[in-house]
């Protein structure tokens, strides 16, 4: 950057001498003259002063003023030069005369502002030594705000930790007020030294720092800027060692810069950002959270407390056996232990425990809390018995936080306010990278994330729980189009698919809080992994198309869908548990007196159940036959070609099964 600003210094100071030595020539004009001279030489020294310190300049103002002092001295060496003419006429006098005023104010003007640079280049500790103000240089008539981020981004780049905090705090500020002025920071340079003081800062200093950045990423342009200056591994060094309450804000940060700019994602999880949000997101939510622990000769804790739950009323020789036959089966099958069919009973035990605990938070039951944690973490007697089995285990939950390249200490301390705020930003910024992401959802799911999202959707705090719910609709939304990413995630006997799955028909059942509508989506998005017996989600579904607002109908309309379209395999057993729940008559009702909004996702739902359940008894009764023929007739219904495809062949089929005289439903009917 020096020889940069050496090289744009040099035509300015030839300049300015070139105004010196035909200022000496003047024939007329003298005085005028030799005014120029005196400020052109005061601003030569400041601009040679500058060219000696071009290594420390900041560039970005030092361009702008530069470029336009070279063009003030422009304009003094064209004046000066004609004072050197003879026989000038008088009214050329009382224009000269105004030329030289404006001339000596622009001169002045430029060396306000060069004086300006070269105290905003200086380190603001020698600034507050010598008592220097930097105020405003006369450049900022024009734009006032441009300088203020100059002086900011001046300070981040020479001031002391505590002034840098402040300097990137007075950037939130402005990058939360306005696009533009965000738009200028990032222009003017202004990434770089936040990014730093968000690796070097104290806590407060990271926090403001993260801040801005989160709010600078608005659009893919300023994402992709941040990105390739390093924003990914500065990020991941935070979340992995920083103090917890900056790490809530770059994990919040996190989940800007990827909601604004999918093309990040796989950048931040290539830094193994996902690997530190689920290991903050699991942080006391369960005992053990990490398949990444590196553990070379070690059985995980999570299948020590497996073999322990499974063996407590057995002998010190079958638990170590146990812990020898675990070992036996290496790390690779520790990275899924949701796939081996022998575990999943005793995986899904630990399930059960895990929320147990949970629930046993409340003083209602101390001794229900006391068997639930002796449960999750292996009863005493296997510990005496085993030949100190039980403390090994002990000591290897430690050493695989000490290895997973996860800072846990000092974590316990944290105030449950910092904890919470940890944890919603975690679920958050796992909610944003997941969107559309095949790749980092298999990650996600593929440890413990799930069974957090179970645990946290039913304790956690609100803010904690809604972005929970996020996330676990934009992984099943990325699973219902990846075959591979549902079978291994969301198979039907896994705990921890049953885990969040149970959390979500509760939410579904209750319909009183803003998870209904991700929940809702979410059963949907696994509609095609639920057996023919898996009906439970079917009832609360069919009772949200009563009398709901809208947006609710649709999504429960849409949701249900999911099950009887033609593209699930169980489609007929799906429609039969919809009518069997009353999903008729609901249907019915929407589709004549529906909003917009609802009456074409009911319809639709209506046509694939008639479409599958032609025989029905339920839909001859409800004359859903009369219904098709009279949406088939309105020209908002059938403008979609493929809806109106549906609807023929729904009532084709009916046509096989129910009699004419079956048709001649009226909507009064539905007043009754």
């Amino acid at each position: 950057m020096g020889d940069i600003v050496k090289q744009i210094l040099v035509k300015p100071i030839q300049l300015a001498d070139q105004v010196s030595k035909a200022a000496d020539e003047a024939t007329s004009f003298k005085q005028e003259c030799l005014e120029l001279k005196s400020k052109t030489e005061k601003l030569a020294a400041l601009l040679r002063q500058a060219a000696r310190a071009s290594s420390d300049l900041y560039e970005r103002p030092a361009r702008r003023i530069i470029d336009d002092t070279e063009q003030v001295l422009d304009k003094a060496l064209s004046l000066v030069l004609k004072s050197r003419a003879n026989g000038l006429k008088r009214f050329i006098t009382i224009l000269n005369t105004a030329a030289f005023r404006k001339a000596s104010f622009l001169l002045e003007n430029s060396i306000g502002d060069v004086s300006w640079l070269l105290r905003v280049s200086t380190p603001a500790d020698d600034r507050a030594a010598a008592d220097e103000h930097l105020g405003l240089p006369p450049i900022a008539a024009n734009d006032p705000i441009l300088c203020l981020i100059w002086e900011q981004i001046a300070i981040l780049s020479t001031g002391s930790l505590d002034d840098r905090s402040d300097a990137a705090a007075s950037l939130v500020s402005l990058a939360r007020g306005n696009d533009r002025y965000g738009k200028l920071i990032i222009e003017e340079g202004g990434v770089g030294p936040l990014l730093k003081l968000i690796k070097e800062g104290k806590s407060e200093g990271q926090e403001n720092g993260a801040r801005a950045i989160g709010l600078l990423g608005r659009d893919p342009e300023s994402v992709q800027h941040m990105v390739h200056m390093g924003v990914c591994s500065v990020f991941a060094k935070i979340l992995k060692e920083g103090p917890m309450k900056a790490q809530s804000v770059v994990a919040w940060a996190v989940s800007e810069l990827a909601a604004n700019d999918r093309s990040c994602q796989d950048l931040f999880a290539q830094h193994n950002i996902i690997r530190l949000l689920v290991s903050h997101l699991a942080f006391e939510t369960v005992q053990e959270h990490s398949k990444y622990a590196i553990v070379s000769h070690k059985p995980t804790s999570i299948h020590a407390v497996v073999m322990a739950s499974s063996n407590n009323n057995n002998a010190s020789n079958n638990a170590r056996k146990g812990f020898e036959d675990v070992e036996m089966q290496g790390l690779n099958s520790m990275s899924h232990p949701f796939g081996n069919p022998k575990a999943r009973n005793q995986l899904h035990r630990v399930v059960t425990s895990t929320i147990a605990v949970h629930n046993a938070a409340k003083p209602q039951d101390k001794n229900q809390a006391n068997e639930a944690k002796q449960d999750f973490q292996g009863s005493d007697s296997l510990k005496s018995n085993a030949n100190g089995i039980g403390k090994q285990g002990h000591h290897h939950h430690q050493h695989s936080h000490s290895h997973s390249g996860f800072n846990m200490k000092g974590r316990e301390i944290e105030d449950p306010e910092t904890k919470a705020s940890m944890k919603e930003m975690a679920a958050r910024a796992l909610w944003q990278l997941a969107k559309g992401n095949s790749q980092i959802c298999r990650s996600i799911t593929e440890s413990r994330a799930l069974l957090c999202f179970a645990v946290l959707l039913e304790r956690g705090p609100e803010a904690v729980q809604y972005n929970s719910a996020m996330a676990v609709m934009e992984i099943t939304a990325v699973a219902e189009k990846d075959t591979d990413l549902r079978k291994s995630a969301f198979k039907p006997n896994s705990p921890a698919c049953k885990a969040v799955v149970d959390q979500m028909v509760k939410i579904i059942e209750k319909a009183d809080s803003d998870l209904l509508i991700p929940c809702m989506k979410a059963i949907g998005n696994l509609a095609r992994t639920f057996k023919a017996t898996e009906t439970r989600m079917i009832g609360p579904l069919v009772r949200l198309l009563d009398e709901r607002e809208a947006e609710v109908l649709m999504e429960a309309a849409i949701a249900l869908t999911k099950f009887a379209c033609t593209e699930n395999y169980l489609h007929i057993d799906h429609s039969k548990a919809i009518i069997n729940a009353g999903g008729a008559k609901h249907l019915i009702q929407l589709v004549y007196f529906g909003e917009q909004l609802v009456q074409k996702p009911a319809l639709v739902l209506l046509s694939y159940i008639a479409l599958h359940v032609p025989d029905s008894e339920e839909l001859a009764q409800a004359q859903v036959l009369g219904v098709l023929e009279w949406a088939s007739k309105q020209a908002s219904m059938t403008q979609d070609e493929t809806l109106e495809a549906l609807l023929q062949e729904s009532k084709s089929k009916l046509e096989l099964y129910q009699s004419r005289g079956s048709r001649g439903f009226q909507k009064v009917h539905l007043l009754q």
